[in-house]
């Protein structure tokens, strides 16, 4: 892939809505991407004819900020702004219509990510969609979609994120705080909040104490669904050498296809929660070391860097995209 892999970024489109995007909040992977292939010279190719892909470089995050109404439940300022773009280079280049915008792909860590692919049927259906929202119940398809880490990155760095105490060291089984946000975290509250002393659960952090250091002495840590299917509570554990638990029905980790989540983390069904303590304390001290262990080693697929580095969550993206071009057969479909 690093030697033959070309992207070419469609130029078309003015910031805010284009070519930009948050670097500093719970979706700046979404701007980290834009920003980091916009001035890539390894991957990016301004000549399309050596292309791979094609990259429609428009946040949803920027259109919710700048053309959506608050509070409206409108969506069409944001599906018109995704309409207008893709008609707008269909009719100026060939590629959109040669393929059927199989070999396009879009990027999103918003939760309306999918609602804005809904826009177009040809991005909905043939595109390579780039989602932290990568809920199969919703129309996430990973034989062709990528399952996109959320990451949130308060200060824009992972420095002093990274990190955390040795196996034997860790004190804590478990730990999970957080509000009442979804389906799912108000059944983890009503049967772990304060009712267990290996098992921390708080819907406020009690005053003093570091939801930092927490996640890197504890040996396990519970990541449950929001109102959406991801969390970046599953990358600040990684990021803290903690196991994470996976709560959560319908969601496809990011990178499935190269990394076996099976041998790092925990996925616990829903209608398992009550059983959360039985279930933790049935692994063996020996199979948690090994696994501990392996979040180490596959941190560095999470890691977000300027520039980037190999291995790093840049590279782990465009290697799913990449996998995921290999699937698809490019035909004129114009000559058809």
């Amino acid at each position: 892939m690093e030697r033959q892999f070309k992207v070419f970024v469609y130029e078309e489109g003015e910031p805010p809505l284009f070519h930009n995007g948050p670097c500093k909040s719970i979706y700046s992977t979404e701007g980290n991407f834009i920003h980091m292939i916009e001035v890539n010279n390894q991957f990016r190719t301004r000549n399309p004819e050596r292309a791979h892909v094609f990259f429609l470089p428009f946040s949803v995050v920027m259109m919710v900020r700048f053309a959506y109404v608050r509070d409206s439940h409108d969506f069409s300022s944001i599906k018109k702004t995704v309409i207008d773009y893709t008609s707008m280079i269909s009719k100026k280049y060939p590629y959109w219509n040669r393929s059927l915008a199989s070999d396009h792909f879009m990027l999103s860590c918003h939760d309306w990510g999918p609602e804005a692919s809904f826009s177009v049927p040809y991005l909905r259906k043939h595109s390579i969609r780039v989602l932290c929202n990568a809920n199969t119940s919703e129309g996430f398809r990973p034989e062709k979609d990528v399952s996109f880490p959320e990451i949130n990155l308060r200060t824009g760095s992972i420095q002093g994120f990274v990190g955390g105490l040795s196996p034997s060291r860790r004190s804590l089984l478990a730990f999970f705080a957080g509000g009442l946000h979804g389906p799912i975290r108000p059944i983890l509250l009503d049967h772990w909040e304060n009712k267990d002393e290996d098992i921390k659960v708080y819907r406020y952090l009690p005053k003093g104490i570091s939801y930092y250091d927490m996640l890197k002495k504890s040996r396990y840590c519970i990541c449950p669904s929001g109102y959406e299917v991801a969390s970046p509570r599953i990358v600040e554990a990684i990021y803290a050498g903690c196991v994470p638990v996976l709560l959560s029905d319908h969601y496809v980790p990011p990178f499935s296809d190269a990394l076996n989540w099976k041998s790092f983390s925990v996925e616990v069904p829903v209608k398992d929660i009550p059983n959360l303590k039985k279930i933790l304390t049935g692994i063996s001290t020996r199979q948690y070391i090994r696994m501990q262990r392996r979040v180490v080693q596959i941190r560095r697929h999470f890691e977000v860097h300027s520039p980037p580095k190999r291995y790093d969550v840049f590279h782990m993206v465009l290697h799913s995209v990449w996998l995921r071009r290999l699937n698809i057969r490019v035909r004129d479909h114009r000559k058809l």
